[in-house]
């Protein structure tokens, strides 16, 4: 087999992957009951019928819950790295941890004096 036959064969994989995704997209088309209403097609928003175009009405808390579980999804990105070479790093690593946790937990003791994580 030569350098390029390689290639081919990747190809040839391509092109069933596409011409599969293809089908069941058709197949899917067309078998899938299609009965749209007006109630159907209308936009919905977090469970508040909309006002206007639809897009007037929007609740920033939605995006504060939003926000926080990003950083606090971002500080497990962190802390797992950390905790596997936690004993090459030493005293120095653990003083480290303990001030960037300590910043976080700053930041949500912040944001439940302000009220951002009480629903109402």
């Amino acid at each position: 087999m030569t350098y390029f036959e390689s290639y081919l064969t990747v190809g040839a994989f391509i092109a069933l992957g596409a011409l599969l995704v293809g089908v069941v997209l058709v197949l899917a088309r067309a078998l899938a009951p299609s009965n749209p209403s007006a109630e159907k097609l209308s936009t919905y928003e977090c469970g508040v019928d909309p006002v206007g175009s639809g897009w007037s009405q929007t609740y920033v808390r939605y995006y504060l819950y939003g926000l926080l579980f990003v950083i606090f999804d971002i500080e497990a990105v962190f802390i797992f790295p950390w905790a596997i070479q936690l004993e090459s790093l030493g005293m120095f690593g653990l003083i480290e941890m303990l001030v960037f946790i300590g910043i976080l937990v700053l930041g949500l003791v912040y944001a439940i004096r302000k009220g951002v994580l009480r629903w109402e």
